[in-house]
């Protein structure tokens, strides 16, 4: 798996206006402003006061110490997943392809990988369909030891709820050394593991920001962001898990987070949260 550097979060206008467009095609999101970048010195896991019906929590995983219990940051409460559940539905695909001894087809392929680089919805509404939705999601759930999530209604895969714990989960299924895998029983297989590690490594440069605000100079990071505009509220949900290195050891980060007046307030949260998760 090939390693970046950190990139300074600065998300272009027009990716997040294209992607959020396609997001509210499938009635999940209104388009996202330009972000601002991150000012260091405002590093705290708690909102502005321009920003105080927001509320975040982070887990983390060190996958280098002897733990295997996250350390969970605020509440570990549910929130709306948005784009952050491309990495399950890719999962569960994976997981449905080894159950058939097969490897993904060349039309799987073409869908999975702008669905996690590009966070490409149409390719993710074709998926959620090919996994048979909720029903298939909380059946590869179950298999990869996640306990609290519930998948969206009806085409609504953005509206699936989460916790910052069970994510800790699905990261270690796609990041960890792995159990027993074979038909029908147990996670993915190393050859899937290695497949959506890679793709959440070469994410495009203007959805690098979120958990990887956590790494210094020089550290790697693998990651899925999502955002997402609640149409009753018009509050942000915006999230961001992965797999960062900070000095030679490797750590999952969870941090999810709604009611920013804004997705530029969103990020900014997230990734004040995920350095103080990990300080």
């Amino acid at each position: 798996m090939s390693s970046h550097p950190f990139r300074t979060a600065r998300t272009k206008a027009g990716a997040l206006a294209a992607s959020a467009a396609a997001l509210l095609s499938a009635a999940l999101l209104h388009p996202a402003p330009a972000m601002a970048a991150t000012d260091p010195a405002t590093a705290t896991a708690t909102a502005t006061a321009k920003d105080t019906s927001a509320h975040a929590t982070a887990a983390v995983l060190d996958l280098d110490g002897a733990g295997r219990t996250p350390v969970v940051h605020g509440a570990d409460r549910a929130y709306d997943t948005a784009s952050i559940v491309k990495v399950d539905i890719l999962a569960s695909l994976l997981l449905q392809a080894q159950d058939a001894g097969r490897h993904l087809t060349a039309r799987e392929r073409k869908l999975a990988e702008p669905m996690i680089r590009r966070s490409d919805n149409a390719a993710a509404n074709a998926l959620w369909r090919q996994i048979g939705r909720a029903p298939g999601l909380a059946a590869a759930n179950e298999r990869l030891g996640l306990t609290s999530t519930t998948g969206g209604p009806g085409g609504k895969w953005g509206l699936t709820r989460t916790t910052a714990s069970d994510q800790i989960r699905l990261l270690r299924a796609v990041f960890d050394s792995g159990g027993t895998a074979r038909k029908g029983y147990g996670g993915l297989d190393a050859e899937s593991r290695t497949y959506l590690r890679n793709l959440m490594a070469h994410v495009v440069a203007e959805q690098s920001w979120g958990v990887s605000a956590a790494g210094g100079p020089g550290s790697s990071r693998a990651l899925k962001n999502g955002w997402l505009q609640r149409g009753t509220t018009g509050l942000w949900d915006v999230n961001s898990v992965g797999r960062v290195t900070v000095d030679g050891h490797r750590y999952l980060v969870a941090v999810l987070s709604d009611g920013s007046a804004s997705m530029t307030d969103g990020v900014r949260l997230v990734e004040r949260t995920a350095r103080a998760a990990l300080a």
